[in-house]
């Protein structure tokens, strides 16, 4: 019996994320009384999940760089068997919402994303987690011989707890992928929706791509990434890839600032687990509102370079 926790990667080194699910599995780990083991793959740095409290990581070296489902649900499930891991703890990213179904039906394990919180009861083990796109919290029972809790994110948090962690470099010669890696462009220098803990998000309200500078200096000094509505995405001023909403990219970042979007309800269901959200729109009537934990009516045009300057002036003061 122990806990197996999958700590993702992505150009070698561990993702933001890996920090909170090992957090999660080593407390976790501690109430069962069980021991705690990670894997990764390609991952140079696997070592830092000893400042999480991992003391032991699998690192498979020789995994494809890309992420390929089957390929890496093939190479946990051996593991898992091998150490008798009765509980599997991994993210709620896009990849890990992909690669946990697989897990499930190979090892016939019951299966739970979004999980936000620490088991409400351990016999049988229950875990809350959000539902009904996050407008509600749900309690479900688990109770396969190997159970699967994907951790919302920005759910549970960093918990730091150093010790040594002693990393197995490991590398399997009888798995191939089927996958084929033909290109991938990515935009450098900026953080990522998936990554980031603040969102700064436009919408029609701007009026224009020429008007995007107002997100993009307001994201610049915040530190966080830009996002867009879906008309934004769908008029082309932004790319496909920065709409977030139900249809788009869920978010649950930390901060989520909304300027100029009215709020239709796609949108408010696929950021309403952001755990605070602020609007910038001068309709006092906009829907989002209603959601917002902070609003502001107002001229973004006026609002946002006057928040950006505060902003400034206030991180050039500490």
């Amino acid at each position: 019996m122990s806990v197996f926790v999958i700590a993702e990667s992505e150009n070698k080194t561990l993702k933001r994320n890996a920090g909170e699910v090992s957090s999660y599995a080593v407390a976790l780990a501690s109430k069962l009384g069980v021991n705690c083991t990670a894997i990764s793959f390609n991952a140079d740095n696997a070592d830092v999940l000893g400042q999480f409290g991992v003391t032991q990581a699998i690192n498979i070296k020789n995994a494809p760089l890309h992420f390929d489902a089957n390929y890496y649900a093939s190479a946990i499930v051996k593991h898992v068997q091998s150490l008798n891991a009765t509980h599997i703890v991994l993210g709620s990213s896009a990849d890990a919402k992909f690669l946990a179904p697989i897990l499930a039906a190979k090892l016939g394990a019951a299966y739970v994303p979004n999980v936000v919180a620490l088991p409400t009861n351990y016999d049988p083990l229950t875990v809350k987690h959000t539902a009904f796109t996050n407008k509600a919290f749900a309690f479900t029972q688990l109770n396969s011989e190997c159970n699967i809790i994907g951790v919302g994110n920005n759910a549970y948090g960093n918990i730091e707890s150093p010790v040594a962690c002693s990393v197995e470099n490991v590398e399997i010669s009888n798995l191939v992928s089927n996958l084929e890696q033909v290109s991938i462009e990515k935009i450098s220098g900026k953080a990522t929706i998936a990554d980031a803990d603040v969102v700064v998000s436009g919408g029609r309200g701007l009026k224009g791509p020429e008007n995007w500078h107002l997100v993009e200096n307001l994201a610049e000094v915040l530190g966080a990434a830009t996002a867009c509505s879906k008309p934004v995405s769908d008029m082309g001023w932004r790319s496909h890839d920065e709409h977030v909403g139900q249809t788009g990219k869920p978010v649950s970042t930390n901060l989520y600032i909304a300027i100029g979007i009215s709020g239709a309800i796609q949108h408010l269901a696929g950021v309403n687990a952001s755990k605070i959200k602020v609007v910038i729109n001068n309709d006092p009537e906009a829907p989002f509102f209603k959601a917002a934990d902070y609003g502001v009516v107002g001229d973004a045009f006026e609002v946002v370079p006057v928040l950006t300057e505060k902003l400034k002036a206030f991180k050039a003061q500490r």
